[in-house]
């Protein structure tokens, strides 16, 4: 069966970096959905909110007030998931029952003073001031001897749990390693091993030969659909060149990933025509000084809605109990962001009018 006919009909598609599967069913794509609906988000924010608790110069729960911050600001989460300090202490019953204390500090970081900006809608120097400050606190948790991860990740939209519109996103750095990256350290270990060459950088290059997943590119950064993508708009962003984190990227890097993450958050919004919903996280290689040759650098998207700004997907029944599985193809997913555009939807006055992919889909 030629590739063509097998993306017609149902098939598994194999995540080399986590060692999963995911099922595909594009016949389903037209299935009728009376399920749960989103609100799409296009309330209009004011630029300062006097009850937002990430607003320059407004108090937080615990009663601490913020600077009158002019850019960027970090500050320890008053309601941390992890604690620096907590005793050690450990609970084993033949294997079965098992418990250990984990370590670990929870910190926040605001992207802007500006209640109304994300990071499709900010100027891109601000977007690269976010990545610097990424670096710095990826280098200064990754130095504290008993931290062994640090996670850099932003849930936007409250479908995805976040509880202020605020533009901002959450670092948790931990004392181990948490179950995903450690699942893409032994896949990228092991395939280095096997092939004698990185996992992502040949992938990378499958991908920039067969086009059909791309979304975006620039000379440092590619935004492509992954070929096992599970989420319907999922979107995976690689550094072109080995690095292993975002603390060796260069000052063109910077600014480099800066504009992929821009250009691709612009089109997510673009899509429906909203303040579009998702997760996002960088995976990096852990900061426990081994070199970890395997590692490299790259972001994960996941957003949740599925045909529309008011439909979602949530993993439930077969994907919670067997494999996860999706509708829409990644082929497809990347071209509808492709041709989505990178001018802001709200810059053009509101109207739904999508670029050509041939003249952004994939520049270079």
């Amino acid at each position: 069966m030629s590739p063509e006919k097998l993306e017609e009909t149902p098939h598994r598609r194999f995540n080399p970096l986590t060692r999963e599967w995911v099922l595909v069913s594009p016949h389903r794509a037209k299935r009728p959905w009376q399920g749960q609906v989103e609100k799409p988000s296009l309330e209009k924010q004011s630029a300062y909110d006097p009850k937002c608790y990430l607003c320059p110069g407004n108090s937080r729960a615990n009663g601490n007030r913020n600077p009158a911050y002019s850019s960027t600001f970090v500050f320890d989460n008053d309601f941390p998931a992890l604690l620096p300090d907590a005793p050690h202490n450990e609970r084993d019953e033949d294997g079965l029952i098992v418990a250990r204390t984990e370590r670990g500090i929870c910190r926040v970081l605001c992207f802007s003073p500006r209640h109304d900006l994300t990071i499709p809608r900010m100027k891109l120097e601000e977007v690269r001031r976010v990545v610097d400050v990424w670096a710095k606190q990826y280098r200064e948790l990754g130095s504290i001897p008993w931290i062994r991860h640090v996670q850099i990740f932003e849930n936007r939209g409250a479908v995805m749990g976040a509880s202020n519109p605020h533009p901002h996103c959450q670092i948790w750095a931990n004392a181990e390693m948490p179950n995903l990256p450690e699942r893409e350290q032994l896949a990228q270990r092991d395939y280095l091993a096997r092939h004698g060459t990185c996992l992502l950088c040949r992938y990378l290059n499958l991908e920039t030969e067969h086009l059909d997943r791309i979304v975006y590119m620039n000379p440092g950064f590619v935004a492509l659909v992954p070929y096992w993508a599970v989420w319907p708009f999922e979107t995976l962003v690689l550094s072109r060149r080995h690095v292993a984190s975002i603390a060796q990227l260069d000052q063109g890097e910077t600014l480099q990933l800066a504009d992929i993450m821009q250009r691709l958050t612009i089109r997510y919004d673009n899509l429906f025509q909203a303040s579009f919903p998702y997760s996002m996280g960088f995976h990096q290689r852990p900061t426990d000084r081994d070199s970890y040759p395997e590692w490299h650098f790259h972001a994960h998207y996941f957003p949740p809605l599925l045909r529309s700004a008011t439909i979602p997907k949530f993993m439930v029944g077969y994907e919670m109990l067997a494999t996860p599985q999706r509708d829409i193809t990644p082929e497809i997913a990347a071209a509808q962001l492709r041709e989505a555009g990178d001018t802001h939807f709200l810059e053009r006055g509101g109207q739904r009018t999508l670029e050509n992919s041939s003249k952004r889909g994939r520049n270079q």
